[in-house]
């Protein structure tokens, strides 16, 4: 039952870690494109390019990289509890 606690509470933190960076990277992502079209001669209106500049990062593999959040710390404890018990 500790156990099932533990993973709950690291879940919803570690749900609050992974929705902060996100958002993050998305704010950056969108800043940097609204800085190339600023200082460069890109077609269209600004807002288009934007949208089709973060339309392609939601398919990046940085945004799929932040889903690292979940995986690493839970194997880490994961192996901490098999080395602790069983090693």
């Amino acid at each position: 039952m500790v156990l099932a606690r533990l993973f709950l509470i690291a879940f919803v933190a570690l749900t609050v870690i992974y929705v902060c960076l996100s958002l993050y990277s998305r704010a950056r992502a969108r800043d940097r494109l609204e800085e190339e079209w600023d200082t460069g001669d890109k077609p269209g209106p600004r807002e288009a390019y934007v949208q089709d500049g973060l339309a392609d990062y939601n398919g990046s593999l940085r945004r799929k990289l932040i889903l690292g959040v979940y995986i690493v710390p839970i194997f880490l404890v994961g192996l901490i509890i098999y080395l602790v018990n069983f090693a």
